[in-house]
């Protein structure tokens, strides 16, 4: 049988206002083995700058670098993985506590008593109940590009009704969390995603198992390949800039399979690391 390969690439041009602390976080999270064919650089005013790798949760690699003001700059990241995927980052026990807890932009506690009421007796419901939410989001929320702004958070698209994927994942970890479900964000490259992106997806933790949900639908979560993992977008931005302000140029994504899968929202599937090990679907 023919071995799938997965290709992704970012390319994202930025000019620096002031000087500060570029942070990338471009590059697929961290796996036990070799990483071959990937490809990383920052480009300050044509000439490629040192970077500092960090590892930050559940294998999210950051890239760090110092950046002159005035310069231009170019980050570029290209992997190729073959194979399927291998398994899921390990669970700890101050994971459940750290995504249950309110963040900057899954607010749950400024919701109180919305995700009781609007799904009834959910609490404890099983597997079914990742389910239940993931439907509603889906089917009550328009997506629409441009709606929102880097600073709404889940309380603002639950009243709008409307957004983009990391708004759909934080309305979706803000309700799982208010039914006492422990979920985070997580970046991904997605092949089949239309419109190309960086994408935003949601892992839930039922049983033993963080199963990958994406309210949005609009590519198959076997494709996945992940980039960073945490509590929402604020830590898992593809970009930060620390102590200074830069002016956001062209950005290009790119997420390809040889073998493209299609979507099944009723399979559970794991996001696992990107290894190049087993399969990412686990039944239904």
């Amino acid at each position: 049988m023919p071995t799938t390969r997965r290709t992704v690439s970012a390319e994202v041009a930025f000019a620096a206002e002031t000087d500060h602390l570029a942070v990338l976080s471009v590059a697929a999270a961290r796996t036990g083995g070799g990483r071959p064919a990937e490809r990383l650089s920052l480009r300050v005013d044509g000439v490629e700058a040192e970077l500092e790798e960090a590892e930050d949760l559940h294998g999210t690699r950051l890239h760090l670098a110092r950046v002159p003001g005035g310069a231009q700059c170019t980050v570029s990241y290209a992997l190729e993985l073959d194979g399927g995927a291998g398994a899921p980052p390990p669970a700890e026990s101050v994971d459940f506590v750290r995504y249950t807890r309110p963040s900057r932009f899954c607010p749950f506690d400024e919701m109180a008593g919305t995700a009781d009421a609007l799904f009834p007796g959910a609490r404890g419901g099983g597997y079914g109940t990742l389910q239940r939410v993931r439907d509603w989001v889906h089917e009550h929320l328009d997506y629409v590009a441009g709606s929102s702004t880097a600073t709404d958070t889940a309380v603002h698209t639950f009243l709008t009704r409307r957004g983009v994927c990391r708004d759909y994942a934080h309305l979706l970890i803000t309700l799982l969390r208010g039914l006492g479900i422990p979920a985070r964000l997580v970046s991904v490259y997605a092949p089949g995603l239309s419109p190309m992106d960086f994408h935003a997806v949601v892992e839930a933790w039922h049983d033993g198992t963080w199963y990958v949900l994406d309210a949005t639908g609009l590519a198959p979560r076997t494709e996945f390949v992940r980039i960073a993992t945490g509590a929402d977008a604020s830590e898992t931005a593809f970009l930060t800039t620390l102590g200074g302000e830069i002016t956001l140029g062209e950005m290009r994504v790119s997420a390809e399979s040889s073998a493209p899968g299609t979507e099944d929202q009723e399979a559970r599937v794991v996001l696992p690391l990107p290894d190049g090990r087993g399969s990412g679907v686990t039944g239904r």
